[in-house]
């Protein structure tokens, strides 16, 4: 398994990580946060099952290019 694309696996772990300290500080409440979560964490999922089957996509981790 490799990051094919870490622009986009930046701004998922970014976004997981303030999503949990907003958790941890209180400031967003806990379904949301859940909710903020999940929808980050089935889009990576999304974008890999779509690589997998063909589907043209720049998926966030992916199988290694041949050269």
């Amino acid at each position: 398994m490799n990051i094919t694309n870490p622009s986009k696996a930046l701004i998922a772990l970014v976004g997981l990580i303030c999503i949990t300290i907003l958790m941890v500080t209180d400031s967003i409440s806990q379904d949301a946060g859940i909710g903020l979560v999940s929808a980050i964490i089935g889009y990576s999922i999304g974008n890999g099952i779509a690589a997998k089957q063909g589907i043209p996509v720049q998926p966030i981790i992916g199988k290694k290019a041949k050269d």
